[in-house]
């Protein structure tokens, strides 16, 4: 739960409750196959992929940069439900390495839903929905419902970053190795046994990343999505990126900019993360948004919030020395508890859900919704097979970060992120140890670099109650942007963004990608 949010949140728990969808394949073969579709751009003309954040940076080869994209059908894979047929499906090769830009490539799997007015047509819109870890190819289509206004003038466009589900997704665990840890590790470990048991959970996890998928791990991180989301631009032919970045995809927008900035499009960042927090930070930052979320949870019900939280977190107490039955013969623990109370907070329309698996646990006594809850966010179907978010969003995170808490710094942070959150501060102090204190790979940097000089506007959108990514740091990414670049977009509500929830915004983004109408920078919208 540290540093990023669970991606699919954006749109609440119905979402992830079930499960995810379209899977891609295709390739890059030159020749085209029967009932698919070609770009028929080739690279005469084309944008230079060259980083021109970074000089001195090698230039692409033209095998790469001329590329031709080999639409097809989109194929399910296991478990999920292919797209409807006017979604199709490629793969585009980028470098490993980019210092290597001649050397091994690996696939970026994409989907794309053609604008529906050609006449009109403004060029590509690509997305991400966050996570680290999520998979723009699954959650498009079930998403793109909202977006039938800018579908008229863009090709949709999602993908699968580097490292993630179809590009090379990180495996790191089994499906039994996953659910032995969350039933018998205490992700706020109260004993030195405790402790040891959650430090070795982590450290066994990186060396599963580590043996499982080596090969991707040092080269999964931000700003290598971010080179790898120019080449996608310019393979489509754009000669600019119009992009649209919700949580974690806010990071990698801001990183794009930096990189890219004269390659910078209309850029939209909803639900934002503070670009100048480390991994200590964010902690703090979601302690403070999720207890935040929660408190005016209790609030909408009548309740006082400091009596409530107070409640909850003897529930939670009770819940670590007892846990408690469910119908399914599992058992939810402190941990998982935690999580299930976290998941209804992304959006205020799933609060009703909270409610009753707060009534069931207190006055049953049985956690069969809290768990159901924590098992939507934990990626576990009800077969018990758990998808691959988890470590994806693990590995990005721990390649970007260089901060690695060792247990006793996240025992020191215990005090302070108590007094934050008596219900999540815990969970989140140990979480900056349990989650990159042993990892086999370097991090890269502190915090992102996102200054981008020169850039088009960027629309930053904050909202005051948002749990995951809370609303101070959309301030703190406009002005990282820079003055003329990043342009804040206020919305006084509740859940993890905006966009398709508040009208006020939807509209002023709506006018944005479609006609350039840049709104003011400070505008509110309640």
């Amino acid at each position: 739960m540290v540093a990023h949010a669970r991606a699919g949140a954006l749109a609440g728990a119905a979402l992830l409750l079930t499960g995810l969808l379209a899977g891609c394949g295709g390739g890059t073969d030159d020749k085209p196959a029967e009932g698919t579709d070609r770009d028929p751009a080739s690279s005469a003309g084309r944008p230079s992929t060259e980083p021109s954040g970074q000089p001195g940076t090698p230039r692409l080869p033209a095998a790469l940069t001329s590329q031709r994209l080999d639409w097809k059908g989109c194929e399910a894979r296991a478990g999920e439900s292919a797209p409807g047929s006017e979604w199709r499906c490629s793969t585009v090769r980028v470098p490993l390495d980019y210092a290597k830009p001649d050397g091994a490539t690996i696939g970026i799997a994409l989907i794309r839903k053609k604008a529906g007015n050609t006449g009109r047509r403004l060029g590509s819109m690509l997305f991400n929905f966050g996570g680290p870890g999520g998979s723009g190819v699954s959650i498009l289509p079930r998403a793109a419902g909202s977006y039938e206004n800018l579908n008229s003038r863009y090709d949709l466009v999602g993908f699968d970053p580097r490292g993630v589900a179809r590009s090379e997704g990180v495996s790191c665990r089994t499906d039994k190795e996953q659910e032995t840890a969350y039933r018998k590790v205490d992700m706020t470990p109260d004993t030195a046994a405790e402790e040891t048991a959650f430090m070795k959970d982590g450290a066994d996890f990186g060396a599963g990343c580590e043996r499982r998928s080596g090969k991707v791990l040092p080269y999964v991180g931000t700003t290598n999505a971010a080179r790898d989301m120019d080449l996608i631009r310019a393979v489509l032919g754009d000669k600019k990126l119009t992009y649209f970045g919700m949580s974690y995809g806010t990071e990698l927008g801001g990183t794009y900019a930096h990189l890219f900035p004269s390659n910078v499009g209309r850029t939209v960042l909803d639900a934002v993360v503070d670009p100048t927090a480390d991994t200590i930070g964010h902690a703090r930052n979601q302690a403070t948004g999720f207890q935040r979320a929660l408190e005016n949870y209790l609030k909408d019900r009548g309740q006082d919030p400091k009596a409530g939280t107070q409640r909850i977190a003897k529930l939670l107490g009770r819940i670590d020395k007892k846990p408690l039955p469910t119908r399914s013969g599992r058992e939810l623990n402190e941990s998982l508890a935690v999580t299930g109370i976290v998941m209804p907070l992304y959006s205020k329309s799933d609060w009703p859900f909270l409610t009753q698996a707060l009534d069931e646990a207190e006055k049953s006594g049985t956690g069969n919704m809290l768990l159901q809850l924590a098992d939507s966010y934990n990626g576990r179907d009800e077969k018990g097979h758990y998808d691959t978010q988890n470590h994806s969003q693990r590995a990005i995170s721990c390649a970007d970060s260089k901060l690695r808490p060792t247990a006793d710094e996240a025992r020191a942070l215990l005090p302070e992120f108590r007094k934050l959150s008596p219900v999540f501060g815990p969970f989140l102090a140990w979480d900056t140890a349990g989650w990159c204190a042993q990892w086999p790979v370097e991090g890269e940097h502190d915090t992102p670099e996102t200054s981008a000089p020169g850039a088009g506007p960027v629309l930053v959108v904050g909202t005051t109650g948002d749990p995951a990514t809370p609303y101070e740091g959309a301030r703190k990414m406009a002005d990282e942007l820079g003055k003329g670049v990043g342009v804040l977009l206020t919305n006084k509500g509740e859940g993890h963004g905006a966009y398709g929830g508040n009208s006020c915004v939807t509209s002023a983004v709506d006018a944005y990608f479609l006609d350039g109408m840049v709104p003011e920078d400070g505008k509110t919208c309640s």
